[in-house]
């Protein structure tokens, strides 16, 4: 079986290959290949991350998450959207920022605990999708969790470390069940649902 190569590797040779002037967001996802997912999760989980776009980044999830639950090879947006240009120059200057993270993250998560992504794929989609629900409560910094354990998905899916999968959906439950609580909760003191004996 092949060594999977680092995210890192991937996107510093994508340099290698990239059009002069121009690139569309459907060549790029198309050379990313089964790293595709895992790139657009991780952009939509640090958008979450940021106050007042957060809202905005947990509608956008909903398009890669729906299409994992459909078991789709990979992200496809509409072709206005896949057809959209950027600079060459810009996309190269945000690859060659991201590259060192990246290889400092990759010390730490890298493959291991084999798991089928394939076959968890409409699971892992349907967690995201809640997620990016998550992101659109109107409360501050609660779209903190949500979009760091959509980033912890996002990296666990590109160097397919099934440990940092698991903890990541561990961590997502975990999540769900307390605002569950705290939903129940506030519901029952506006008098909408009974309380608890």
């Amino acid at each position: 079986m092949a060594t999977r190569s680092p995210t890192s590797v991937v996107l510093h040779d994508l340099l290698g290959n990239v059009p002069t002037k121009r690139v569309t967001l459907g060549w790029l996802l198309g050379r990313l290949g089964d790293r595709s997912f895992g790139i657009v999760l991780l952009l939509l989980g640090l958008l979450g991350l940021l106050p007042g776009v957060s809202a905005f980044a947990g509608v956008l999830v909903t398009v890669p998450a729906s299409q994992m639950i459909l078991a789709r090879p990979g992200p496809v947006f509409p072709r206005r959207v896949a057809s959209r240009q950027l600079e060459t120059r810009r996309l190269a200057g945000v690859v060659r920022r991201t590259v060192p993270v990246l290889r400092f993250l990759e010390r730490l998560i890298r493959p291991r605990w084999p798991t089928p992504f394939e076959a968890t794929k409409r699971v892992v989609g349907f967690i995201v999708l809640l997620l990016g629900a998550s992101l659109l409560a109107p409360i501050p910094l609660s779209n903190l969790p949500p979009a760091l354990l959509i980033v912890l998905i996002a990296f666990a899916y590109l160097e397919e470390d099934g440990a940092l999968l698991c903890a990541a959906l561990l961590a997502a439950l975990m999540l769900f069940a307390l605002l569950a609580a705290a939903g129940w909760q506030t519901l029952s003191a506006a008098g909408w649902v009974p309380g608890l004996l």
